[in-house]
């Protein structure tokens, strides 16, 4: 299937489903697939490696068009879509298309594949919307706020993003939860100092606190006599 296109119409999106399908590994991988992610969307199980490849094609051409159909057929378009849009350099119509997208996500899989350029030109704007997002009433919006501060996470930003961590300790979603013990658990790795006070003072509601702490005792990153330190921080 050409992949290059001028326009992106309907019937090119059914045409690339199948075209999509034709690359899926099986039936029981699928299913395999939609109990790891938890989502209702079908799942047809494609290698990442061609997942990534079919979108950097797409992005030969007009892949805002394709973008706009939102496509959403199966789990595994959902990450073609996320990953076109990580590649629109235009910030701001990156971040529209990121709202839009998260409200649409029904599991952490299609959130977490999205892999955004970060850099220190940009890392302020980023942290900006990443707060932004966390106000939204959407579980996964909230949970795409929390990763891309895990990805803008270094010196500039730590203490932002510790400050932000503690307002989040009556956040009671499972998903939003996760990502945030990731968050605390790569803070302590980079920035342990600064991160130790969110044990110290308990400004972690008790599923972050624990998790992020059995993350921290997994980690080759942190040092033996810290995992045997932070097991007093554990909460009963």
């Amino acid at each position: 299937m050409e992949l290059v296109k001028d326009n992106w119409t309907v019937k090119d999106i059914q045409e690339f489903n199948k075209y999509l399908c034709g690359f899926s590994k099986g039936q029981e991988k699928g299913k395999w697939e939609q109990r790891i992610i938890n989502t209702k969307l079908p799942c047809i199980a494609v290698d990442s490696r061609i997942v990534k490849s079919i979108t950097s094609t797409i992005a030969k051409g007009n892949y805002i068009s394709f973008i706009e159909l939102w496509p959403w057929h199966n789990a595994t378009m959902t990450f073609v879509v996320g990953g076109l849009i990580a590649r629109l350099k235009d910030v701001k119509l990156q971040q529209k298309y990121l709202v839009e997208y998260s409200h649409k996500a029904d599991n952490w899989a299609t959130i977490d594949s999205i892999k955004l350029k970060i850099t220190d030109k940009n890392r302020i704007e980023y942290m900006t919307f990443a707060k932004h997002l966390l106000s939204d009433s959407h579980v996964f919006t909230r949970r795409l706020g929390v990763i891309i501060m895990l990805k803008a996470l270094n010196e500039d930003v730590a203490d932002d993003i510790i400050g932000t961590i503690k307002t989040l300790k009556g956040e009671q979603e499972y998903y939003v939860n996760m990502a945030v013990a990731w968050l605390v658990a790569e803070c302590f790795t980079k920035h342990r100092n600064k991160t130790l006070s969110l044990f110290m003072c308990g400004d972690l509601n008790k599923f972050v606190n624990n998790k992020a702490i059995s993350k921290c005792h997994d980690s080759y990153r942190v040092t033996d006599a810290d995992k045997e330190m932070l097991k007093v921080y554990r909460i009963k």
